[in-house]
């Protein structure tokens, strides 16, 4: 048995500055934002993958003869017979073009709704810096005081 084996991998001190350190980079205002932004933007995908599939891939298959791509594959194994991409891939490798095309047309749209996002908000940002500051504040009556005082000694 070696002296390598009876070291503790931290001493409990270098633990515990760890764990601090660990508290303080959690708490910190951008890991939560970014934590909040993957899980919104998880529930988001979901939205974008029920757009496409449910609304745009069917407008588009009556629009071009009634087909859906996500079922359109070519069998890369003599086995595979079946009619629909869930049984080809039970019976064999297929390469699946339609789904891709599907995917592929889910990140556009999303795409798209970003850059709209993005630049509706530049365009806000654009408008703020935009804006005139406000007025300055009438300054306190002692500072108007002494104002008045400078100038009166300057005559």
């Amino acid at each position: 048995m070696g002296c390598a084996s009876r070291l503790p991998l931290y001493a409990p001190r270098e633990t515990s500055i760890m764990i601090e350190e660990f508290k303080a980079f959690i708490a910190k205002g951008n890991v939560m934002d970014l934590a909040v932004g993957v899980i919104i933007g998880s529930a988001f995908g979901l939205i974008v993958k029920s757009l496409t599939d449910d609304i745009i891939m069917p407008i588009v298959g009556a629009i071009f003869g009634g087909f859906d791509f996500s079922n359109y594959f070519l069998p890369l194994s003599s086995s595979v017979t079946a009619d629909t991409l869930e049984a080809a891939r039970e019976q064999g490798a297929v390469f699946a073009y339609g789904n891709f095309i599907t995917v592929v047309l889910n990140f556009l749209i999303l795409a798209w709704i970003i850059f709209l996002m993005v630049k509706a908000v530049n365009r806000i940002r654009a408008e703020e810096k935009a804006k005139p500051d406000p007025t300055p504040a009438e300054p306190p009556a002692d500072v108007r005081l002494l104002t008045e005082i400078r100038d009166i000694l300057k005559k």
